[in-house]
Parts: structure tokens; sequence; C-alpha cells
């Protein structure tokens, strides 16, 4: 019997022994081979794309000749105006790859021997830049599966059961609930969005997937208006997992399966408001589940180093202060 890639050697190529080993020098030359990969490994002003720049002896900064810009390794990128060493950033993100269902901000802590709230925004950095590789790209074409996931809103029941309502009823609702939508590429790529109802995702949809695409859905009455845009294929989950004509969801259900798994077992909790960066994070995993980690542990440190600074983490804890 053929061994699964997962468990075979050529799936681990990544040592976190390995990245602790290494020196400050390893490391920051490891940073600046991923982010310069475009150019050899050799740095450019971030500013105005200067190729010829020169370079501090006595610190490990560069400078522009043309428009006299200094520059660091992580200048302009997601992580500028870094408290941490290179290589615990480096080690952060190797941590962060090996999570097959995520890794939770509390035991990244505890890893990194840092602050919860340094974890928690590392992370959070790292889901933006993934989420933005994520989004980007082309449309989505071929075959896609289309489904929703509802999430949030838990209202806790009642002790006696005379005193317990229905809480699937509109006027039970805390308002709180969410819908995870996505659209799964058959053997291409996910794209999740969050939207407060299944049929409000009907126009990201059109914007995503190009015409001429077979849409295989459920009978959820939410997909109904697909049929004007698309050749859409409709299969009953009352009834069976998989039509007579072969639609199905299961590549949705496949993506539903691994966020589900990330809330109740790893963060036990996600927030509303956070609820579409752990959905990106998810996608690029699914989307990547067949890649060694240390293509992974590079995919996510470049996208991390093209990624410009972030508004809403840059700060995070002193603007919710302010």
């Amino acid at each position: 019997m053929s061994q699964h890639f997962l468990l075979s050697a050529a799936a681990r190529t990544l040592s976190l022994s390995a990245v602790a080993r290494m020196s400050d020098e390893e490391a920051h030359a490891r940073f600046v081979a991923i982010r310069w990969a475009d150019n050899g490994g050799q740095p450019y002003c971030p500013d105005c794309g200067c190729l010829k720049v020169y370079v501090y002896k006595t610190r490990k900064l560069w400078k522009c000749p043309a428009c006299r810009y200094q520059f660091s390794v992580t200048a302009r990128t997601i992580f500028a105006d870094r408290k941490l060493s290179i290589r615990d950033y480096l080690l952060a993100i190797a941590i962060f790859t090996n999570g097959a269902k995520g890794h939770s901000a509390l035991q990244l802590s505890r890893d990194l021997d840092c602050q919860y709230k340094t974890a928690f925004v590392l992370a959070h950095k790292l889901r933006e830049a993934l989420g933005a590789v994520v989004q980007s790209g082309s449309e989505l074409s071929g075959e896609v599966h289309v489904d929703g996931m509802y999430t949030g809103g838990h209202k806790k029941p009642e002790n006696k059961k005379a005193e317990r309502v229905d809480r699937r009823l509109a006027e039970e609702q805390t308002g709180k609930r969410q819908v995870v939508v996505v659209i799964r590429e058959v053997a291409g790529r996910t794209l999740p969005f969050v939207v407060p109802r299944e049929s409000a995702a009907i126009p990201l949809i059109r914007q995503h997937v190009a015409s001429g695409t077979i849409v295989h859905a459920d009978e959820a009455s939410g997909w109904d208006m697909l049929h004007g845009s698309y050749d859409t294929r409709r299969v009953n989950h009352s009834v069976e997992y998989v039509a007579a004509d072969g639609a199905n969801v299961n590549q949705a259900e496949s993506f539903f399966s691994r966020l589900r798994r990330a809330e109740y077992g790893v963060h036990h909790r996600i927030s509303g408001r956070h609820l579409q960066q752990y959905a990106n994070e998810m996608a690029w995993r699914e989307d990547a589940r067949r890649e060694p980690n240390g293509l992974q542990w590079r995919r996510i440190t470049g996208a991390a180093l093209r990624h410009p600074m972030s508004e809403t983490w840059r700060g995070y804890w002193g603007k919710r202060a302010a």
C-alpha cells in the first residue's frame, strides 16, 4: 500500500531545532534571501526600487543613493517596528506553519516565551499576509463547489427543559450569527467570504467565478439565483452526499471541517470580527496541504515580507487603549 504524502519524509523538510540553532547572522541572511528572492537575494530600495544600495558595515542597514532612504530587512513590511529578533520571527513562522489545524496565540506565547499580546498580534499579522495571498489571483473556473457554514451567535440553553426555546428561530437569534461561504475549485484554489446570510454571497460569487463555470451547490434556497449565471448542479443532502449527476459539495465540506476543528480544538472561540482572517488561514492551509512544510514556511515568510505594514495590527493594543 502506498504511503500518504504527509507521512513521508518528503513532507518533512523543516526542522524547528535547525531554525532555533540559527545565529543572528544566519537568520538575517535567510530573511534577506526570502524578501528579495525576485532579485537573486540582493537588496534593493523598497521606496524607489533602486537596485544599487550601500551597505552599513556596523549595522544591518542599507542606504539608497537615489532617494537617501535607509532601510532594514523588515522595513515597509508587516514586521516593521519589530521588537523580537529575526530568529524568533523565523521560529514563530515555523511553529505557525506546522500547526495543521492552526496554532493558538497562548501556545505560541509559551513557545516563544513572550507575552500573549505579542503572540496574538504576530499570529494575526501572518493571517493578514496569508489573506492577501488567498484573496488575490484570477477568477475561479472549471468546476467549483459552493457552500455556507453558519457560526457564532451561540445562546446558552436554559437548565430546565420546559424553559428552553428553539434556538433556530429568527426571534431567538443573538444577532451575531454569520455565514462563512466558501468557493472552492476542484483541484484548485479556495476562496472564503464572511457574510450575514448565504444569499448575500451571490454578488461575490459572480464577481470571483468566471462565466461558463460549473457550480455545485446544495438545495439551500440561497443558491437558487446561481442558475441564471452558471451551469448549477444541486445535491439534496437530506437524501445523498453525491447526486446521480455527480453534483456534490465535498470540497467545501472539507474546508469547513478544517475550520471547525481549528475553532473547537485549537482556538476554542473565534471572534466574529476576526472570522475572515481565520477563514483565509484555513483556505491557505487547505490549498497548501500537499506541500512540504519547508516550502510552506518559505511561502508564509515571503508573503509576510511582501505585505505592507498592517493598518489593523500595527500598534493594536495601543490603539485599543486610546
